[in-house]
């Protein structure tokens, strides 16, 4: 038999015999959904799912974005996880109804492969501050300028059309899918991703100046999942939900510390202020504004022990306000904490402080309606003590005690009644004679 026969079996042998290298056409593609803002979550669910797709050996990473905006820092980061990432990263906006909005353009921008659904949209990536106001004149250009810069980098790197990329952050350019294929911003317009898909391998899949040509058929599509930690983190990174963890946080700790030994509300609050704080240690928060809202919480305090007339509570309401409204630095289009929500949100915590105050002020000034003689040898439980001051808890309320002597005492020992001044109790260990 002639050596040129002899090699045509061969390579057709190879291509036959199962488990051979030439027969194993099978491309791995794995899938992942981002949608809301952009936030760190999202940059720790792609960073996860570019590991995720390395591990497993991916051929292709695609992300089914939907998304009004988000953090600018966050999206700088989640730029270059796609431009440096060891597997090719596509993009793909839908389904119709979808958009990619300010950061979202970017994320189109820095993908190895771009798609839209034919109704979906994409534009208005012009830098705005946290909440949508504008940033302030004197930071405007800087801050435009640097964004303009990383969409033309972007954009370049990738081959896509440059001038509207620019323009989508220069003038709030918007495109939908269709128009975004004629201007070369994206390079397909499928229905849904596995069209996207099948579009990608009918053309070629190039990467590290390999193309590779695939079918359907060929792809095995592995979702992946957001865990439950990231539902969670997405949850809580939301500014809106921060802020009213951090208010209804302030709000129980206040009325825990105005009416000791209620509990519930102490505790409830403490773990809202703990969620809250450590949301705004990674969201862009500015510290001026906790500490405005904090002392608007210390001057409502102040309303109980100073006659001021009501100076300190509208102080306090004036300072809630404006620390509500600076609370959070300008974003890279981040939807953040509506007006309407700040205000309603610091008229009720304001009214919630007020009537705290007063019903504290109402019991200082009230007097027992029970003859205070009839409190004399009656039994109190401890809840608070230290040397001669402390908390007792006494026919059903939290009371003041003091004691003439130092006493050692323990929360939940009993202790007795030897006499009532005001709203407040002098206690001892023994029963009075």
């Amino acid at each position: 038999m002639k050596p040129s026969l002899l090699f045509v079996f061969f390579f057709a042998f190879l291509l036959i015999v199962p488990g051979s290298g030439f027969a194993d056409q099978r491309v791995t593609v794995h899938v992942l959904s981002i949608q809301g803002s952009i936030n760190p979550a999202q940059e720790d669910l792609l960073r996860e799912a570019i590991d995720q797709s390395v591990r497993e050996r991916s051929n292709l990473l695609v992300v089914r974005l939907d998304t009004p905006g988000g953090l600018g820092e966050t999206t700088r980061n989640m730029v270059k996880l796609i431009l440096n990432a060891p597997v090719p990263v596509a993009v793909w906006v839908g389904p119709d109804g979808s958009r990619a909005a300010s950061a979202g353009v970017f994320l189109v921008a820095a993908s190895a492969v771009a798609g839209m659904s034919p109704y979906s949209n994409m534009g208005s990536a012009r830098p705005v501050g946290m909440g949508g106001r504008d940033i302030p004149e004197a930071m405007v250009d800087k801050v435009l300028s640097d964004f303009v810069g990383l969409i033309r980098a972007t954009a370049l790197s990738r081959g896509r059309n440059v001038d509207w990329y620019v323009r989508a952050v220069t003038e709030n350019a918007n495109l939908t899918g269709v128009e975004a294929l004629t201007e070369r911003a994206i390079d397909f317009v499928a229905p849904d991703v596995e069209d996207f898909i099948a579009q990608i391998g009918a053309q070629g899949l190039e990467w590290n100046n390999v193309t590779r040509h695939f079918t359907l058929d060929d792809v095995a599509l592995v979702n992946i999942e957001p865990g439950l930690w990231h539902a969670i983190l997405s949850w809580l990174l939301d500014p809106q939900i921060a802020y009213l963890l951090l208010m209804g946080g302030l709000a129980g700790l206040f009325f825990e510390l105005l009416s000791p030994g209620a509990i519930f509300p102490g505790v409830l609050g403490g773990l809202c202020l703990l969620l809250g704080l450590y949301a705004m240690a990674i969201l862009p928060t500015n510290v001026a504004g906790l500490l405005l809202i904090l002392f608007g919480m210390m001057l409502f305090a102040l309303e109980v022990v100073i006659t001021s007339f009501g100076l300190l509570s509208i102080a306090a309401v004036v300072a809630i306000f404006f620390g509500s409204v600076i609370l959070f630095r300008f974003e890279y289009g981040m939807g953040a904490i509506p007006i309407w929500s700040i205000l309603i949100t610091t008229l009720g915590l304001s009214a919630f402080a007020l009537f705290c105050v007063y019903l504290v002020t109402k019991a200082h000034k009230h007097k027992p309606l029970q003859d205070s003689d009839t409190f004399i040898g009656q039994k109190a439980v401890v809840r608070q003590w230290r040397s001669t001051t402390g908390f007792v808890f006494f026919q059903g309320e939290s009371w003041s005690a003091v004691s003439n002597r130092p006493l050692e005492l323990n929360p939940d020992d009993a202790v007795y009644v030897t006499s009532v001044q005001g709203l407040t109790l002098t206690i001892d260990t023994t029963m009075p004679t």
